[in-house]
């Protein structure tokens, strides 16, 4: 009986914690297709104006990748009415910050103000959709900059290429089987006019939305909306291609040698349905079973009790049209990558034998319940949530609901979804060793 108040008082509680977190919002399209989100927050007078365009390196050409990437970078350089190098001085001169990030999936700018600047950064965000200058002189100098980036992020960090071994491994149809970062090479054949003709076919009113989220006057917005964004041109939107991948039967096993690492490390990778899926949701609540933090079952187990392993984790990449689910570990001392799997799949297999127990579920429930919160607790956690749900899930209102649907998944599902996709023969297996020393000539 006591048990029983108390899974209800907890219930409550997060009912109250949901009910609590309300993004309220108003969306409307511009005549040119630009779909508008406004949230508005006076609890601090600070404000965000941000444009997310539904491109992103899964719409490259697979012989010119890293192109919405390097898109990142190229329209920060200026515009017809912003000189080449004066839009960090503008912003940063109004007290304001901005940045910009890609995915495989869409490609997200954004400035933050103090709400008094509110027309600057729509006219900025107009600027850059309307009148940006794609040129040969700002090609080449951000070309030395993504290289910089792939030098430092990806080529000379240990570990920094594992994302690239998996991915051309788990993909052989899609374009997620490579990184948004691309191939120097692609960049390097690339000529002008490739770039200015990607930049007119995905850089549309009608292929984006604009979230404008803080302490701003709605009708003042409105109005500045129309005034910098209406005039531009609808464009046609070229339909998203399907790329179908064939469901993966049988271990996939692959190597890849790192020049910069000393410590192999196991690298186990399924392929998992698309993020607006439920059974995506499900494995979230898995992944942070198993792999969250220091709490979770197999570092507590592979770590800390048997001292197997330096590090245990997992990271989940949810995208549009499918998804990841990596699982890693570095072996410690005598112990080997085959001893950590050994482990790593006596979990995977409780959980598709017996239900988890309803204090650890409870925790996970608390645990999403927190996440929730913190995602929904900034300015720019929300511009960020409101865009996405938009243009990747078409339900913006999932900023309020997605938490209802984690509620509703039981450890009846949980044990269900896992015999579904956790199964050694729907995996890669990827050995990530040390590159073996050249011999001298």
């Amino acid at each position: 009986m006591k048990k029983s108040i108390m899974m209800l008082s907890a219930t409550l509680m997060l009912g109250g914690v949901a009910s609590a977190q309300k993004v309220a919002f108003e969306e409307y399209d511009l005549d040119n297709g630009m779909h508008v989100i406004l949230h508005h927050d006076a609890s601090a007078p600070v404000v965000i104006t941000s444009v997310m365009y539904h491109v992103g390196a899964k719409d490259e050409n697979p012989d010119r990748t890293g192109f919405a990437h390097f898109f990142e970078h190229l329209l920060f350089e200026g515009t017809e009415n912003i000189k080449r190098g004066e839009w960090f001085k503008i912003v940063t001169s109004n007290g304001g910050t901005n940045n910009a990030n890609t995915t495989d999936d869409r490609t997200y700018y954004y400035e933050i103000f103090p709400s008094n600047n509110l027309e600057l950064g729509l006219w900025m965000e107009s600027e850059r959709l309307m009148h940006p200058i794609i040129n040969k002189i700002g090609v080449d100098t951000q070309n030395e900059v993504v290289k910089e980036e792939k030098r430092t992020s990806y080529d000379n960090r240990p570990y920094g290429n594992i994302l690239a071994a998996v991915k051309e491994n788990m993909f052989k149809n899609h374009p997620y089987r490579w990184t948004t970062i691309g191939a120097m090479k692609d960049l390097d054949a690339a000529t002008l006019d490739e770039f200015q003709a990607f930049n007119k076919k995905f850089y549309l009113p009608n292929n984006a939305v604009l979230v404008v989220a803080g302490d701003f006057e709605k009708k003042q917005a409105k109005e500045w909306i129309q005034k910098y964004f209406g005039p531009i041109a609808k464009g046609e939107v070229v339909p998203k291609k399907t790329y179908l991948e064939e469901p993966i039967t049988q271990t996939i096993k692959a190597t890849y040698e790192d020049p910069n690492i000393q410590i192999p490390m196991l690298v186990a990778s399924y392929r998992t349905p698309s993020m607006k899926t439920r059974d995506a949701r499900v494995l979230d609540l898995i992944s942070s079973y198993l792999s969250d933090g220091k709490s979770s079952k197999l570092y507590k187990k592979v770590v800390d009790d048997k001292k197997m392993a330096l590090q245990v984790g997992a990271v989940g990449f949810s995208q549009e049209d499918y998804g990841m689910y990596i699982l890693y570990g570095l072996p410690m001392g005598t112990f080997t990558t085959t001893d950590v799997l050994k482990e790593i799949d006596e979990e995977i297999v409780k959980i598709q034998t017996d239900l988890i127990s309803e204090n650890d579920y409870q925790k996970l429930q608390n645990k999403f319940d927190n996440n929730f919160v913190d995602t929904n607790s900034t300015i720019e956690g929300i511009a960020n949530n409101l865009a996405s749900y938009y243009l990747l899930y078409k339900d913006v209102n999932l900023i309020n609901t997605e938490i209802e649907l984690y509620h509703s998944i039981t450890r009846e599902e949980i044990r269900a979804v896992a015999k579904k996709y956790l199964n050694p023969n729907q995996r890669l297996l990827l050995d990530y060793i040390p590159a073996k020393a050249k011999p001298l000539n």
